[in-house]
Parts: structure tokens; sequence; C-alpha cells
């Protein structure tokens, strides 16, 4: 694996899991470009592969493979899910592929994935489980408050803790929406649906406007 001890501060970065899906490939095969040197990389110091965004694009016109509809698709509402439990990420995915919504999920398994791809990504909800290990959900988003970006999601918090065990844990940012577990996905999925009515309300405003 190409590895930089300091990466190109031009460039932009992301993890192997968007890399993935932005190549429209498995995670076994970015990995085995990485190490080929098909794809430019580096490690954190926490062991975390970041892949360069240029290198992706290059290797796109290299190999003539077309971007992912997906990202190509800006109607499209970016969801952001960090949660360490693989069962419940499978569960979450399993309802997301189902539902009949515009939602481009991206699922990481810890905080400081997260918070490393989260400028990539730009998500307009961020999902987040309180109690994970290493960095926590209430430090997470202790860190992103002072993001730009964080003005502009929606935050849903998962957990089974009480408001008092919260409250022990430390303050949730205003209008962070608390769902409680067992997880009510029909509520969630409800959120989702409200979101799209209300940005294309939204568009239909503009357009009035625009008319007049």
């Amino acid at each position: 694996m190409s590895h930089k001890a300091i990466p190109d501060s031009s460039d932009e970065y992301c993890g192997t899991s968007y890399a993935a899906k932005l190549l429209n490939l498995s995670v076994g095969t970015v990995q085995t470009l990485v190490e080929k040197n098909e794809l430019d990389a580096w490690k954190t110091q926490g062991g975390h592969r970041r892949i360069s965004l240029q290198s992706i694009r290059n290797y796109q016109s290299r190999a003539s493979l077309s971007p992912n509809a997906i990202y190509l698709d800006g109607r499209r509402l970016k969801v952001m899910l960090v949660e360490d439990d693989e069962v419940t990420r499978t569960m979450f995915q399993k309802h997301f592929d189902q539902w009949d919504l515009s939602i481009d999920a991206t699922i990481t398994a810890s905080a400081i994935e997260a918070l490393l791809d989260i400028s990539v990504l730009k998500p307009q909800v961020l999902i987040t489980d309180l109690r994970m290990p290493g960095i926590d959900g209430v430090e997470m988003l202790r860190q992103l408050n002072s993001h730009p970006l964080f003005a502009q999601m929606s935050v849903i918090v998962i957990t089974g803790l009480s408001e008092e065990e919260i409250a022990l844990y430390g303050e949730l940012p205003a209008g962070t929406h608390v769902l409680r577990k067992p997880i009510d996905m029909g509520w969630l999925r409800g959120y989702f649906q409200a979101m799209f009515s209300m940005r294309q309300g939204g568009k239909r405003s503009t357009q009035t406007l625009q008319a007049a």
C-alpha cells in the first residue's frame, strides 16, 4: 500500500467502505487495489485507512468506469449511520434497501470513522448510537458541534438509556431527536418522508418566487 506520512492537503480522502460505494466494487476489491497501488492511500495513527478521492477518480478514468449513479443524483437524502453493533447495522441497511425512498446511506462502525469521513460525505441526517467503544456518541457530537456542516444536519440519537442516564453521559446538542430502542423503524421512515416533503415544498416555493 502506498503510505503517505503527510497526505497532500489539496486532496480529500475517504474510508474504504465509501470508496467501494463510489466505485461500485466490494470492500475487498478496493483493499486489493490499494495494495497494488492502483489507489493512493495512507493510514491514520489509529490504523484507519484513508483513500485519495482524486486517485479514485483517476482509477475510474483508467478503467473506463462510470461513476456510481447514486452519486450523480442530487435528489437523494444523504444519511450517515454510526453504530458499532453489526446486527443493528445490518438491520438498518435492510430497511433502507426495502424502503421506496431516495436515500444514500453510509454506515460506519465507529465514531472515529464518522469524524474522518463527514467532511467528504456531507450528510443531511446523522444517526448515531450513544454507547460505543472509544469515542462515544456524545463525544462525537461534541466534536462535530464546531464543524460548519453540523448546523445543516438533522441529528438522531438511538439509545436504550433513560433520560437520566443520557444526562450522565453528557448534554446532547439542542434539537437532537432521541429514538429509543427497540428502534421504531416506522417512525424513522416517516421522518425521512417528512424531510422529502419539506425539500419538495422548498423547491416549489423557490420556483414560485422565480416565476414571480
